[in-house]
């Protein structure tokens, strides 16, 4: 019955795919209201085994703030998966951690919109304030993480256009920003003239590499940025990093690009760096509301397994405000869903650890 219900959500949908098998137990759909619930295989053995499932619920947190709606539960508090947007029952999703610091992530998509700047600054602030030192590189010619962190571009004499291109120093570019242990090397619109002017340089794609190899042992974290294509610049971030992580937008169009930043992924790693590894995939812009984005997570979960990350990110209006006011949103609204989940994702990305 599992099969039916997702087969007829997906075609209210519009999607133009196979059916999408989904874990979530509604226990009724939305074309036949007559359908029992579908219980998942640990549901039906729970009454088999009562003492077990009693004690597993006993030892769940919570907090005085335990949300009541689904779109809410996504950003609980509790270190024990959510239902609501985790993996298939039956799977136990895991943060990709276990990796050595000082780790360096390319956040990359090659499609626009799907919350690479929101990502890299916000869970680059939410990992400084467990304490570790992160340095955030803007390597969008737009400059969106420079100005989402405060930095105007009238206030350096540097930027990653001088890094990659008159080999100026990495450590000279960074600038600090209102919060403690964060770091951002900053970005102008001079950078889209990189993507041309690197064609006939001299070992282009490693340029950035050996930046961050100046710089690496002063920090935990460092994110970058990536623009939304997959020329020059992606590939230096590409071949600089040691795992990706990608921002995949609850919407159908963000699943068609995918498999061609897979394939560049493995050239890179084939040719430039042979322990890239695509080792994070972060849900944004979800909306519980709607039965698409459901199903793209449902889609995306059983596809990656445990490398997609167990929080999602909501789509709420403070993150979108937030930018605007030069400040991440664990600065901005501390309090808001969008800042409980980029903590809860810096949690699980870090391994749990502080």
């Amino acid at each position: 019955m599992d099969d039916e219900n997702s087969t007829e959500g997906a075609s209210s949908s519009g999607i133009p795919s196979e059916p999408v098998r989904s874990s979530v137990t509604t226990g009724v759909t939305a074309d036949n209201e007559l359908s029992p619930p579908a219980v998942s295989p640990p549901v039906q053995d729970a009454p088999a085994e009562p003492p077990l499932e009693t004690t597993t619920t006993a030892e769940v947190p919570t907090d005085a703030s335990t949300p009541t709606t689904a779109d809410e539960a996504v950003v609980t508090d509790s270190p024990e998966p959510v239902d609501v947007v985790a993996a298939p029952t039956g799977r136990q999703p895991q943060a990709a951690s276990g990796n050595p610091l000082p780790r360096v992530m390319a956040v990359a998509n090659q499609k626009g919109g799907v919350g690479k700047t929101t990502t890299s600054v916000n869970l680059g602030a939410a990992l400084a304030e467990l304490g570790f030192r992160v340095l955030v590189i803007d390597l969008d010619p737009q400059g969106n993480a420079t100005t989402g962190l405060g930095i105007d571009a009238r206030n350096f004499e540097l930027s990653m256009y001088d890094v990659l291109m008159r080999d100026s120093s990495l450590e000279d570019c960074v600038e600090p920003t209102s919060m403690k242990n964060l770091f951002v090397a900053p970005a102008t619109i001079a950078l889209a003239g990189a993507e041309i002017e690197l064609v006939p340089a001299f070992s282009r794609e490693l340029k950035l590499k050996r930046a961050i190899e100046t710089v690496i042992d002063d920090f935990d974290f460092v994110l970058i940025d990536c623009p939304p294509s997959l020329g020059l610049i992606t590939v230096n971030a590409l071949a600089a990093a040691d795992e990706v992580l990608v921002p995949i937008q609850c919407e159908y169009y963000a699943l068609e690009g995918l498999s061609q930043l897979m394939r560049n992924v493995h050239l890179v790693a084939s040719n430039l760096n042979p322990r890239l590894d695509i080792s994070t995939i972060v849900l944004t812009m979800y909306d519980a509301r709607t039965k698409l984005s459901d199903q793209v997570a449902t889609e995306v979960r059983d596809h990656f397994g445990n490398k997609v990350c167990r929080i999602v990110i909501p789509r709420t209006v403070r993150l979108s405000e937030a930018p605007s006011f030069g400040q991440p949103i664990t600065a901005f609204d501390p309090a808001s869903r969008g800042a409980i989940a980029y903590r809860e994702l810096a949690k699980e990305v870090s391994g749990g650890t502080s």
